[in-house]
């Protein structure tokens, strides 16, 4: 009796493990020399001098030589062009000898067609004793990293290019800018028989127009006009409202200078100006001084702006309160405080914009405030409107960054009196 193992092959099933073994034998067939040669890749190796003995057809057909021309006939440096055979020479080849592995290194090739970006990699192999034998290398295309590199260093470029170009624009601009700030506020102010008069202008950012403005000009009569004020926002439509409220003030005060009607008529203006559109006001402050022979007469009146505030000649500084002064241009009828002083020798009046006691200070940004202004004025000498903005100014840049609205300042006094010694009396 057969067993099942001595039973004939069921009918077809013979030539189906047949016609496998034929795949196989075929796959078999490609030996591991048809691969090396037909490889993606550029395969040689070389002795240890360099000459190349043995080389795969692919990097043949990128280098568009002969096998008999290169076996046995060149080096591997020999594939280099100039600048990659310096390399190879002081860099790559010592540094195989020492580490016996270099991998990676981007080099150019001699190609058929011009020079071949290529990664090398090359590897020493040794015998059992240790002996190095040759050299088998590795050579990858890598024209398309090439290329990659080429198109980011020339994105690189454009950039860095357009980034100049924004900084050129941005300073173009700045320029523009500072010109057009500089034509809304006086080129200088005049001068006043028997007062002094001094101003600053701080802008928070080069890159926008700030709405603040001051004025002073003279009246009929020896009387003399200021002004400060403030616009809501930034840029060219405050620059707008801003041109449009000097304009106002100083038009209105030519014809009546009484303060809280002249404020009055900048409110109609502004009003009756944007109150179809986007609704733009300010705050302002405008008085009138009446010179008298030792004494200044200060009429004033505000609307929604800080106090003025008043450095005595004996030290101390108080604010000339206005309260209840609206926002200028919100609403057609607006309520103005008016207030009246006397300056004489010594004192100052200053005024300001509330980017100076809004600014953010010490560690937890608290606001710099009104009372902080106060004794800091008072706690400087009364020399005069000039010493008090330098010092203001030096103050406005202790801020640093806590400092973020424009700010503009305006003092007028009475010079102090030369004080004389005895020495003076003697002579």
């Amino acid at each position: 009796m057969m067993s099942r193992t001595d039973q004939a092959p069921e009918p077809g099933e013979g030539e189906e493990v047949d016609a496998t073994d034929a795949v196989f034998t075929s796959l078999l067939e490609d030996s591991a020399e048809e691969l090396y040669e037909q490889a993606p890749c550029g395969y040689l190796s070389t002795l240890m001098d360099g000459t190349i003995a043995k080389i795969n057809a692919t990097l043949l057909e990128w280098l568009g030589l002969d096998r008999s021309r290169v076996v046995g006939r060149m080096r591997f440096a020999d594939l280099l062009t100039v600048g990659g055979k310096l390399y190879h020479e002081t860099h790559f080849a010592p540094l195989l000898q020492m580490k016996g592995e270099v991998s990676g290194v981007a080099l150019d090739i001699k190609g058929a067609a011009g020079r071949i970006p290529v990664l090398v990699t090359s590897k020493v192999k040794t015998s059992e004793a240790g002996e190095p034998l040759l050299i088998r290398t590795t050579v990858f295309d890598a024209g398309d990293r090439r290329a990659y590199e080429m198109e980011l260093l020339r994105g690189r470029k454009a950039a860095e290019d357009a980034r100049r170009q924004a900084e050129t624009d941005r300073e173009r601009l700045q320029e523009a800018l500072a010109v057009l700030q500089q034509s809304l506020l006086p080129a200088q102010l005049p001068e006043i028989p028997g007062l002094e008069a001094a101003s600053h202008y701080h802008t928070a950012s080069p890159d926008l127009l700030g709405g603040d403005f001051f004025d002073l000009f003279p009246l009929d009569t020896g009387r003399w006009a200021f002004f400060l004020g403030d616009v809501c926002g930034k840029g060219p439509q405050a620059a707008t409202v801003t041109s449009l409220a000097r304009y106002s003030l100083r038009a209105a005060a030519l014809h009546e200078a009484d303060p809280v009607t002249v404020l009055t008529t900048l409110n109609t203006v502004l009003h009756e100006r944007y109150t179809s559109g986007e609704g733009r006001y300010c705050t302002a402050v405008f008085g009138v001084l009446e010179p008298d022979d030792d004494h200044v007469e200060v009429h004033l009146a505000s609307g929604g702006h800080p106090p003025a505030l008043i450095q005595r000649a004996d030290g101390s500084a108080d604010y000339l309160h206005t309260p209840g002064g609206m926002l200028i241009g919100v609403l057609p009828q607006a309520a103005f405080t008016a207030a009246r002083t006397r300056l004489l020798p010594g004192d100052t009046l200053l005024l300001y914009t509330d980017g100076l006691t809004e600014a953010r200070t010490g560690p937890d940004r608290a606001l710099y405030g009104d009372e902080a202004l106060r004794a800091f004025t008072a706690a400087r000498p009364a020399q005069g409107p000039q010493p008090l903005i330098t010092a203001l100014t030096g103050l406005l840049a202790s801020f640093g960054d806590g400092l973020d609205d424009d700010t503009a300042l305006l003092a007028i006094g009475i010079p102090a009196p030369l004080r004389t010694t005895a020495s003076d009396n003697l002579t």
